[in-house]
């Protein structure tokens, strides 16, 4: 099952969309959204709040903050 290039949500079988460029890479879209985000936007995923990306890191962030505040006591 193909994951969606810039949200990184699964794709249903028969559902989004595929863009090739014209050196062979593949993107894979659930959505126009994504598709318009990520091509013509140029937004980064990690920034976007809705994104598997940007809360996948947003945890790695709190641990670490968590981590910080417990040694400053």
């Amino acid at each position: 099952m193909p994951v969606d290039s810039f949200s990184g949500k699964p794709i249903q079988k028969g559902q989004g969309l595929m863009y090739v460029k014209k050196d062979g890479t593949i993107y894979w879209f659930a959505s126009r959204k994504s598709e318009k985000n990520f091509l013509k936007l140029r937004r980064i995923p990690s920034k976007t709040k809705w994104t598997e990306t940007y809360h996948k890191e947003k945890g790695i962030r709190v641990k670490a903050a968590k981590g910080k505040a417990a040694e400053a006591k």
